[in-house]
């Protein structure tokens, strides 16, 4: 008689590739896991003439972390010793230093920090890899026109000839920026995710963040009674991440 083949049924087949493929699928996860947060920003100080970047990085615990540019360029490469080994790292903020344009002119700061996909790698305690990609624009906010403080001009700086002298209550104002910036960067069109409003004087300093429609802050009196004179920033920064940031100051009739 012939032989006959003997095939498997086929649920039981199916149940060893069901098998076979859930028992693949925890150790693939397990290789690698993406960081809580990556981020990779530009700030410019439009009032003094300079520009920076910056990055934030939360998630771990991680021993050894590593940046690479396009063309992966190595950037950063930390690798931690010891008990810092042994304990673990969890967050890396960062900003680099910012030399005016007479030192690093905009073009050559740009060249040196292209736009496109920079990847973030850690290896964490356990030795499964962590992995994140932050993108970099070179598009820049306008910075904030109009600035006027309780309806007098703001001056250009904090070492003009002439700065504002109001009396409380003291409102900071001004227009919406909705275009990115005319002169340095990257044309392109840009969105508003919030502005940030800093007020100090002498170590104290009120922060805070502003949605998108906001563009005006009366400071509170608490404040502007701790002295006479005081500086403010105002910062624009667009969904990319980036920042545009002015200064200037104010003084407060005694």
């Amino acid at each position: 008689m012939p032989t006959r083949m003997r095939y498997p049924k086929i649920p039981s087949l199916i149940a060893v590739i069901l098998l076979a493929t859930a028992a693949l699928m925890p150790a693939q996860a397990q290789r690698s896991r993406q960081f809580d947060e990556a981020e990779l920003f530009l700030e410019l100080n439009d009032t003094d003439g300079d520009l920076g970047i910056h990055a934030s990085i939360d998630g771990g615990p991680w021993t050894e972390l590593q940046m690479e540019g396009p063309g992966e360029r190595t950037l950063l490469d930390i690798v931690s010793r010891g008990r810092m080994r042994a304990q673990g790292l969890t967050q890396l903020a960062f900003e680099s230093a910012e030399p005016p344009f007479d030192e690093l002119a905009p073009a050559d700061f740009f060249g040196r920090f292209p736009e496109g996909r920079y990847e973030i790698e850690g290896r964490a305690q356990d030795g499964r890899e962590i992995e994140s990609r932050a993108v970099l624009s070179h598009v820049l906010a306008a910075p904030p026109e109009n600035i006027l403080v309780s309806g007098a001009r703001a001056a250009e700086s904090c070492d003009a000839e002439m700065i504002p002298v109001v009396a409380p209550p003291v409102i900071i104002d001004w227009d919406p920026v909705t275009e990115s910036h005319p002169e340095i960067g990257k044309r392109g069109r840009i969105t508003v995710s919030r502005y940030q409003l800093f007020v100090e004087r002498e170590g104290v300093k009120l922060s805070l963040d502003l949605p998108p429609n906001v563009t005006q802050f009366e400071v509170p009196v608490g404040v502007t009674s701790l002295g006479t004179s005081f500086k403010f920033e105002i910062i624009v920064r667009t969904s990319t991440g980036n920042n545009t940031a002015v200064e200037s100051c104010f003084n407060v009739v005694p």
